[in-house]
């Protein structure tokens, strides 16, 4: 849209620190502003005015302090005899662009031609990596009058389409136009300079005169230009949704690692003030468990604003530095990309704020959040929720189960700031913790629960030569094992045996198996194996969603009881995920969902591709039994050493389980390999990472694995100790780590 602009203010700005094309990459302060009026209708220049700006001076010493102020001054005294017409100081930034937009307007209006007036920069440093980023971190509010601007090397291109605008500068542009240049002795722009050194004060009044000589010239005969489109810089991010179809170019995406954990969208735009970010543009990235990782994808509107962008590397938000670097825009839609309509309805009213609740109880409702925020208590503060219910979005598993996260909408800020003061309030039994959103996030938390994980990360395989094997148990397996979802984090294996009563005495030996996450903490979920089909349907029907208490803890949650088969409990060990498309009709729930994922594991659903086999068929099948053989029997020992019974079954499973009872400093990442047909008796084998290099060898490990049955002959440690050579099978196994066989 052309507009008409009256007056041009040619604005060249400097720091304490580097210029040219590093200028405010380094974040030093602004120390000075000088500017000129260019008349546009009657082809005339005003006068050359000065601003100095004292830097802050509260981190600095007595000593330090005197100092800079005595260059201060000599500075002032050095630049009355620049040449500039006026020259003034200002003790802070705020009064410094305060004081230029009242000197500015006082000019224009003493002329009376007009009172349409727009900024005219060298390049877009000046406005958008100075004057705002340094304002943006002080918490400063801009004068209107720096948010719209011409590039001069923009304009000048027009005429000279040849000319690259990375190579431009204010001489290059006089020499094309035949203006005359009077350079300084002591400022040779055709000498090799440190662009992280500060400029001499004096050059900027040269500048901004050559600047005013090149505009009026493009303004007159023979280019007549005119001026239209000036450069915007946005006030406020705006919010929104990204669908996961629209296609984003990869020159406008950055990375940003660092952040706060409590960063919201705004301050990531904060952050990035002066660029101008797309709509809906800043993301948060999430980890497995759904909480911020400290990194965020950003998309600006063009390639050249990202640019800019990446000249902000390792600036600062606060006490930390920000890490930018370059991203691609299938990173942004794998983060932001979205196609739930009810997400996309949800977020569709502008200029509202987000925020998240987490820990929510499985059976709140919207009335129950609604009373969380603006309760009847006249003591409390109220934060009423934007819509009412339809400010509400509780997010689901895709077959309707709670996950016990929310967002909810607010009117503005105020409200939202009040609603965070109730971080860690109860609602029901449970504390809820509240964050600022983004679109984005919920974009990314729905997409989370509702598909696949984002980036899937597939673990390791265990041994390279392993053929494939389906993670799908077989059909028609006996449900006689119990699975325990929801347990409180606290609780322990005398907190599950007290909540079981009298199916105590229905637990197999060695039966409770605590399902661990990638932490080695608790996942509330539990296995139990039963004697008996029968005793474990009955065990699930009288406790499903009875309360479990928790001696070691205040609290109390009510927990979910399934039954399940052995091969079904085998494979979530195992780190798969059961789906009710692969349960049949027969061994549904009542609820058609059969069963599900652990909630701190995000749903796998993971395809690894085919290793060829190295062994031969017939070995392979001899050495490997199907996956619904993983259940390992126990070599028998000699009377009166009976630790198992002989039906008794044990998991090795890969990262999840911890054993009843558990041993002191039990192991919470134990390998699983069926056991080869070469031994003597049913047996497996157990992974042992990270041993100690000054390990005793097979005496250390024999005492780590008491009370658990092995052949002492079939010890084997590799490269300590020796490897049975002739047994071909033994040998491959011992070749990517340490092994012990038991």
């Amino acid at each position: 849209m052309t507009a008409q602009v009256d007056y041009l203010v040619v604005l060249f700005t400097a720091t304490s620190g580097a210029s040219g094309e590093l200028l405010g990459s380094d974040e030093k302060e602004l120390v000075q502003l000088v500017w000129q009026l260019v008349d546009v209708k009657n082809k005339q220049l005003g006068k050359v005015n000065e601003l100095l700006i004292k830097p802050e001076l509260s981190d600095l010493t007595e000593e330090k302090e005197k100092e800079v102020e005595d260059v201060v001054e000599e500075s002032v005294e050095e630049n009355t005899a620049s040449g500039a017409d006026c020259v003034s100081t200002a003790t802070s930034l705020e009064t410094a662009l305060n004081l230029f937009h009242l000197q500015v307007t006082n000019e224009v209006n003493s002329t009376g031609a007009g009172t349409s007036l727009c900024l005219c920069t060298d390049g877009q440093l000046h406005i958008r990596q100075v004057i705002h980023p340094e304002a943006a971190s002080k918490n400063i509010l801009v004068p209107d009058c720096f948010y719209s601007f011409f590039d001069l090397r923009k304009e000048f291109k027009k005429h000279f389409p040849t000319s690259d605008l990375k190579t431009l500068n204010v001489y290059t542009m006089a020499e094309s136009l035949s203006i005359p240049v009077d350079v300084p002795t002591m400022w040779d722009p055709s000498a090799t300079l440190d662009p992280s050194a500060a400029m001499p004060a004096e050059v900027a009044v040269q500048q901004v005169q050559l600047m005013g000589s090149v505009a009026l010239a493009l303004l007159s005969e023979p280019f007549n230009h005119s001026l239209s489109n000036a450069e915007r810089v946005n006030e406020k991010f705006e919010s929104g949704t990204c669908s996961k179809m629209e296609k984003v170019c990869d020159n406008t995406v950055i990375r940003a690692r660092g952040l706060p954990w409590q960063s919201s969208d705004q301050d990531i735009a904060r952050f990035f003030r002066g660029l101008n970010i797309a709509k809906g543009g800043a993301a948060l990235c999430l980890n497995a468990q759904g909480r911020r990782n400290g990194e965020a994808l950003v998309r600006f509107v063009s390639e050249e604003h990202r640019d800019l962008a990446l000249q902000r590397h390792k600036h600062h938000m606060g006490n930390r530095y920000i890490e930018v670097y370059k991203a691609t825009g299938e990173d942004f839609l794998k983060i932001a990309g979205g196609t739930s309509n009810e997400v996309a309805v949800f977020l569709s009213r502008e200029d509202q704020i987000i925020v998240r609740m987490r820990g929510l109880p499985f059976t709140a409702t919207h009335e129950q959040v609604l009373a969380f925020f603006s309760p009847e208590d006249d003591l409390k503060e109220t934060c009423p929720v934007s819509g009412g219910k339809d400010g509400i979005l509780f997010v689901r598993y895709p077959d309707g189960r709670p996950t016990g996260d929310a967002f909810v909408l607010f009117a503005c800020e105020e409200h939202a700031h009040c609603a965070l003061k109730k971080h860690k309030e109860i609602l029901g039994k449970r504390y809820i913790e509240l964050f600022k959103s983004t679109a984005a996030e919920v974009q990314q938390v729905l997409n989370r629960y509702s598909s696949a994980p984002l980036i899937p990360v597939a673990p390791a395989p265990l041994m390279t030569m392993l053929p494939t094997m389906s993670l799908l148990p077989s059909p028609g397996g006996i449900r006689d094992c119990l699975r325990l979802r929801g347990l409180p984090y606290t609780a322990s294996i005398e907190d599950i045996l007290t909540f079981l009563g009298e199916f105590t005495h229905d637990i197999r030996p060695h039966g409770v198996h605590m399902v661990l996450n990638q932490q080695g903490r608790p996942s509330g979920d539990c296995f139990i194996q039963m004697t008996s089909a029968e005793r474990a349907l009955q065990a699930s029907q009288r406790l499903h969603k009875h309360i479990m208490n928790s001696q070691r803890g205040a609290n109390s949650r009510y927990v979910e009881v399934f039954p399940c088969s052995a091969e079904e409990m085998g494979l979530v060990l195992m780190g798969g995920s059961l789906s009710h498309m692969h349960s049949h009709t027969h061994t549904r729930s009542r609820s058609g969902t059969g069963l599900s994922p652990p909630p701190c594991l995000s749903p796998p659903s993971y395809s690894f591709a085919p290793v060829p086999p190295v062994l031969p068929t017939e070995a392979a099948a001899a050495l490997y039994p199907p996956f619904g053989q993983v259940l390992l029997a126990p070599r028998p020992l000699p009377p009166g050493h009976h630790y198992y019974p002989a039906s008794a079954q044990l998991y090795m499973n890969m990262n999840y389980t911890a054993y009843y009872p558990s041993p002191p400093g039990s192991p919470n990442t134990l390998g699983f390999y069926p056991s080869p047909s070469s031994l003597s008796s049913p047996g497996g084998l157990v992974r042992m990472p990270s041993l100690t290099y000054n390990s005793n060898g097979v005496k250390d490990i024999m005492s780590a694995m008491q009370g658990y049955q092995y052949a002492p002959e079939d010890a084997l440690m590799h490269p300590h100790g020796p490897v049975h050579a002739q047994d071909q099978a033994r040998t491959l196994l011992t070749q990517p780590k340490e092994w012990v066989c038991i």
